[in-house]
């Protein structure tokens, strides 16, 4: 009874750690844009401010995206709560 703790920890542990690689590449993936793709993109993003539009010019990873998001989010939410 106990041999079988161990054969179900070890598949579950390799799935973990190959989600963990790709994960790994795919937020830290090189951006693809061309620069009109960056011009368009910055251009839709004008409506919510000339710093998130400049931020659609960098050369960003998904990652960098990701965190910025969550940053903006957090920002907006702080926002929302301090105008009550």
């Amino acid at each position: 009874m106990s041999n079988s703790q161990p054969t179900k920890l070890l598949p579950a542990a390799i799935v973990v750690l190959i989600v963990a690689v790709v994960g790994y590449y795919v937020l830290n993936a090189p951006d693809r844009r061309d620069p009109g793709q960056k011009i368009g993109d910055a251009i839709n993003e004008l409506h919510n401010g000339p710093d998130k539009a400049a931020r659609q010019l960098e050369d960003r990873t998904p990652g960098d995206k990701l965190e910025d998001a969550a940053k903006d989010e957090k920002r907006d939410i702080k926002k929302a709560l301090n105008q009550q």
